[in-house]
């Protein structure tokens, strides 16, 4: 028996890689154990968005050799990548693949270790996790925007679109195995289109492609650039083709500093957007990635960014620091903000779209929700899940309501959880449907 442990770092396209990693070692007979425990191989999908996210990287190949000092560890992603374009080596690996070929990572381990290969008389058969309402699936990778601040260019070069049929296939296989929701992720996910390899469709036709022939009950874009929210999009988002959440990054909310980080947009523009999607929309939810302490983000700029998450309204905001990436055009500009700095405008941003996001969610008490409800209990014994525009709901009800979708009225909202009651009998509330 060969074992085999898989961690993830970073985002959610991250994360749907590291899965098609698994299904390949557990097809050539590996047996899949728990990162913590020990095992002959490690994978590790790394991550370089930030330097926090770089020295984590660094310490779980350290983690899995306190696993077991004889394993081999495997390192893939971007963390590993950005290594390879220095000419470092990735201390503690004893094999780095690079990150446009991690899905061939098996490829390169049976090259680099063919002693290590289980013996097996047949594949054993690959299978999603058990016990899942939602998976990720992937469409697109790669970006070309260059961000000024941004290593992903140079960490996932290249724009690749799946092919609509494979994407569509992958969809329906998720269906079949009891997925209820598929949470379509990419780079630049509102790229996807024939020019890089669709096969035809561009975004907008491959959700309606999903919604038509998945099986799926729902439909989550992760995040979307706020000049690829097209008017299709939003008729898609309208009609309840794709749920009533949309996760928008601003990384900064005023225009100065947007024009150096080489975004597209301007803080008017942003909030335009918003204010549109909230008109048209029901129920919408706005997420956001906000970033602080950029190098020319001065005190007057980052109250913009403030200034923006009270407009947006947030339901939440991923808040994080600037750290100098090699090979950026930002990182010529240093790193000017103090660590003391950046700490108490993340706690301000913080403070700002916690605010918003619980005005956001004491909105909707007294409405009954649909809710997918996730596979695990709350420590006081109550159910959870997820309405369609991503409030996190708990409630009272049989262990069967598990991995279905529910109707909840939202009672009361209470040091910062939604509470509710179940609402059986019911017509589900914004069926998933085309008009």
């Amino acid at each position: 028996m060969t074992r085999a442990a898989f961690t993830t770092l970073g985002c959610k396209v991250n994360q749907y890689e590291t899965q098609r990693i698994l299904e390949s070692f557990e097809e050539a007979g590996f047996t899949i154990v728990p990162f913590e425990s020990a095992a002959d191989v490690y994978v590790i999908n790394s991550c370089s968005v930030t330097s926090d996210a770089e020295r984590k990287s660094r310490y779980t190949i350290r983690r899995a050799t306190r696993h077991n000092p004889d394993a081999k560890v495997v390192v893939t992603g971007c963390a590993s990548q950005m290594t390879l374009n220095q000419g470092e080596p990735m201390e503690g690996a004893d094999l780095v693949v690079p990150n446009p070929a991690k899905l061939e990572t098996l490829g390169f381990f049976r090259r680099e270790f063919p002693a290590m290969l289980p013996q097996v008389n047949a594949p054993v058969a690959a299978s999603l996790p058990t016990g899942r309402t939602r998976a990720t699936l992937k469409v697109q990778d790669g970006c070309n925007v260059m961000c000024s601040y941004c290593s992903i260019p140079s960490t996932r070069p290249g724009m690749v679109s799946r092919p609509w049929h494979e994407v569509l296939r992958e969809a329906q296989k998720m269906a079949e195995r009891g997925y209820h929701e598929a949470i379509l992720t990419g780079v630049l996910i509102g790229a996807y289109g024939p020019d890089s390899g669709s096969d035809g469709p561009d975004f907008d036709g491959l959700v309606t492609l999903l919604a038509e022939q998945s099986g799926l009950a729902r439909l989550r874009i992760s995040s979307i650039e706020m000049h690829q929210v097209s008017e299709k999009i939003i008729e898609l988002a309208k009609r309840g083709t794709v749920v009533p959440h949309f996760h928008i990054p601003l990384q900064s909310g005023d225009s100065g500093v947007l024009k150096d980080m080489n975004r597209r947009y301007s803080q008017d523009d942003y909030l335009a957007l918003c204010a549109r999607l909230y008109r048209e929309i029901p129920d919408l939810s706005i997420t956001t990635d906000i970033m602080v302490g950029f190098p020319t983000e001065t005190d007057e700029r980052f109250e913009s960014s403030l200034e923006v998450c009270r407009q947006a309204r947030y339901l939440s905001a991923h808040v994080f620091t600037f750290s100098p990436r090699w090979g950026t055009a930002a990182d010529q500009w240093g790193d000017p903000v103090s660590p003391q700095e950046k700490a108490a405008r993340r706690q301000k941003l913080m403070e700002a779209t916690r605010a918003t996001g619980a005005a956001h969610e004491q909105s909707f008490v007294g409405r009954t929700m649909r809710v997918l409800v996730e596979g695990k209990l709350t420590r006081d014994g109550l159910l959870t899940g997820l309405t369609d525009n991503y409030l996190s709901v708990s409630y009272s009800g049989p262990a069967s309501h598990c991995r279905t979708l529910q109707n909840v009225r939202l009672e009361e909202f209470r040091d910062g959880v939604l509470y509710g009651e179940w609402v059986p009998n019911r017509p589900a509330l914004r069926e998933f449907q085309l008009r």
